[in-house]
């Protein structure tokens, strides 16, 4: 991976990380505040705590992607290390997909004239599982590769052994 790419991405998770703490910040400001009082026309107080806990999932998926940045530029990412965060990205793509149907099942209430907005949503939220998915295919190939990598440092040691 090359400096301009790494460079790249960490500037983007940073304005991601940035960005998502910053709307976290003003969900829960308004949550203990009581500063926007509801209306009564959205249960509004249900999608501040979802939109918190969605951001929490983005902070947790943005820092496991820095630390396997961080792995790929020092050329250990083919180790055992690198599953956890892996791992911590599926599980917070699933926790997103999760909280998108629950923000679903909320706006469903109000959507009783027109069930189309509903059907969208809820093909995003299968959509958000089905690059769960994805990864969790990548973590397959990453398994792969440190698998063949350890095969090839005991085959290189073997033949170190007889020369």
């Amino acid at each position: 991976m090359g400096k301009l790419a790494v460079g790249a991405l960490r500037a983007v998770l940073v304005v991601v990380l940035a960005g998502s703490v910053f709307v976290q910040a003003g969900m829960v400001w308004t949550l203990v505040s009581g500063s926007d009082p509801e209306d009564g026309s959205l249960p509004l107080t249900p999608l501040r705590v979802i939109t918190s806990l969605g951001m929490v999932s983005v902070q947790a998926a943005a820092v496991c992607i820095w630390r396997l940045v961080t792995m790929v530029r020092r050329g250990t990412v083919f180790s055992h290390a690198a599953f956890r965060y892996v791992d911590v990205v599926i599980g917070a793509i699933v926790a997103a997909a999760l909280l998108w149907f629950a923000v679903t099942a909320l706006n469903a209430l109000g959507q009783r004239a027109d069930p189309g907005v509903t059907v969208i949503m809820g093909g995003v939220g299968v959509a958000i599982l089905g690059v769960a998915l994805i990864v969790l295919v990548l973590r397959m190939l990453l398994a792969q590769a440190v698998t063949r990598d350890v095969e090839a440092s005991q085959m290189q040691a073997e033949l170190d052994e007889v020369i």
